[in-house]
């Protein structure tokens, strides 16, 4: 398989297999009008398996999405077909308007122009409760 490299743009490498579709879907990629590759299951240097999303322009990246989902996944960017610049997302404090709160009780439910805002609560184990209601989010599984 043969995807071209890149010459401006974003490189997201090294997400857990299983979760560049998760990536996708929370930063919205589909609605951007440039190409963007999935590359699930690619074999890493360590021999590992990993997914890799390859975005073929310059855009802002939600950093607090991918730290969310994957601490461990890095960020290119790539400018003249070489790493310009290179982050590690950090779990984030608080998390808003990325996960939903699922207590059909919460105020979120009555009141839909209120934004679902999550804190963290858990650093080791990554859990988020609703800063309304105090219920956990669901990790995503893999």
């Amino acid at each position: 398989m043969v995807i071209d490299s890149i010459r401006d743009g974003i490189v997201i490498d090294h997400i857990k297999t299983g979760l560049g579709l998760e990536i996708y879907r929370l930063l919205k990629l589909g609605k951007l009008d440039c190409q963007v590759a999935i590359i699930q299951h690619a074999t890493s240097q360590k021999g590992s398996k990993k997914d890799v999303i390859k975005i073929d322009s310059p855009i802002e990246i939600d950093l607090d999405v991918l730290g969310y989902l994957d601490p461990g996944c890095t960020v290119n960017v790539i400018r003249d077909s070489k790493v310009a610049e290179k982050y590690h997302p950090a779990i984030p404090e608080t998390l808003t308007g990325v996960i939903s709160c699922k207590n059909p009780r919460c105020i979120t439910s009555a009141e839909s122009d209120l934004p679902h805002v999550f804190r963290l609560t858990d650093k080791d184990a990554q859990v988020y409760r609703c800063i309304y209601c105090e219920t956990m989010a669901k990790k995503i599984k893999i």
